[in-house]
């Protein structure tokens, strides 16, 4: 018999077969009943057999064996994606789901080869073509598992995040309210200072996180565009960063045209990030530099700092917000090594919602630089979204 055919003679054993391993995943399993631990294994057999059944050429099987086979529902969600999403939901881990399917790989070949009494030449085909079937639907369940899995918690940092905010307002409005009667005394007033200082860094970490949250759930980061000199902002931030840093030099020029259409303050946070990852990452005698230079429909804003390079390794991935994070030698108490490590990104994120663009060089002899490119103007097609 081959394996479509059997496949689908002997739906109900192998159904009981992946209950009866479904019911071990605990504790996800515990509270589910048959419905839910089937879930959506009637239609994957059926997905599989006429897989199976249909012809395929060699060409064909080289995509399949890289990933790259068309499923039933190219257009929408097949079986196996519907049953990674429901896998996530219901709280299964992927170690678990990725169990079931090697359980199911070997109740088919069993109960198979128990029915037949062995493989045949011919049956070799059919194993083949049903691992690559497995593997495919087992490619996309966990595929959609991490989609839905990632999604959940961006949506519950983003739901974190909001409800922190009103809290940490409470306790920096009070905490500056208190120091503004200038009725404390040491070492009440010294304390007094340090909750305000650290409740503002807190709120700053949770923009962050609401910023990051905002990207990844696919609204990109808002802007609201207003006539703005580019030339002010790059002066006004860098005044606030040496006000903090009183032993750094810094160095500002600008040429050219700095009036443009951007969002002040989305991109002095741009900017904030960028200059103050260049004072913390660089050398500590040296000077940060903040060219800008508008000329034409775009401005080009350039931060430099003395220092060890970039590893060329690094460079590509400098804007991943999951990048690994090396502790900063030296840096001071609640300085910018205190955050979440999103500064970069949410840099990127803001240049790209103006239809722009970050990169970045370094080297020993030239230090890094980080470019931000912004166009002077919106394109016209002002609704699509940024890539």
């Amino acid at each position: 018999m081959r394996l479509a055919d059997f496949i689908l003679a002997n739906r109900e054993p192998i159904l009981e077969e992946w209950v009866a391993f479904a019911r071990t995943c605990a504790p996800a399993s515990t509270a589910m009943d048959l419905e839910g631990l089937r879930d959506h294994a009637n239609d994957m057999l059926t997905v599989i057999a006429a897989d199976l059944a249909t012809p395929q050429n060699q060409a064909e099987q080289s995509e399949k064996s890289r990933g790259q086979g068309v499923s039933e529902a190219a257009t929408g969600e097949t079986a196996a994606e519907e049953h990674g999403a429901g896998r996530a939901e219901s709280g299964f881990s992927v170690e678990q789901m990725v169990a079931e399917y090697r359980a199911l790989r070997a109740s088919v070949i069993r109960l198979w080869t128990d029915e037949t009494g062995g493989l045949g030449v011919d049956d070799i085909e059919d194993l083949t073509r049903f691992n690559e079937a497995i593997d495919q639907a087992l490619a996309e369940s966990v595929s959609r598992y991490n989609q839905d899995l990632d999604q959940a918690k961006d949506v519950f940092l983003a739901i974190l995040g909001h409800d922190l905010r009103t809290p940490l307002g409470a306790i920096y409005t009070s905490a500056a309210f208190i120091l503004d009667t200038q009725e404390l005394q040491e070492p009440a007033l010294t304390l007094m200072t340090r909750i305000a200082r650290s409740a503002t860094r807190t709120v700053e970490m949770v923009g962050d996180l609401l910023d990051f949250t905002r990207s990844r759930l696919g609204g990109g980061i808002p802007i609201e565009r207003a006539e703005t000199s580019i030339g002010k902002v790059v002066h006004d931030v860098v005044d606030e960063i040496a006000a903090a840093n009183p032993a750094r030099k810094f160095d500002v020029e600008t040429r050219g045209e700095e009036r443009g259409e951007w969002d002040c303050e989305r991109i002095s946070q741009a900017l904030s990030n960028l200059v103050s990852n260049a004072v913390q990452h660089g050398a500590a005698d040296g000077v940060v530099s903040v060219r800008v230079n508008g000329a034409g429909d775009e401005v080009l804003i350039s931060v430099n700092n003395r220092g060890a390079p970039i590893p060329r390794e690094r460079l590509n991935g400098i804007f991943n917000p999951l990048k690994s994070r090396s502790r900063v030698v030296g840096a001071a108490a609640g300085g910018p090594q205190g955050s979440l490590g999103l500064g970069l990104y949410i840099a990127e994120q803001i240049v790209r919602a103006h239809r722009g663009n970050v990169r970045v060089e370094s080297s020993e002899a030239e230090g890094t630089t980080f470019t931000v490119c912004l166009p002077r103007r919106p394109p016209a097609d002002t609704h699509a979204p940024a890539t």
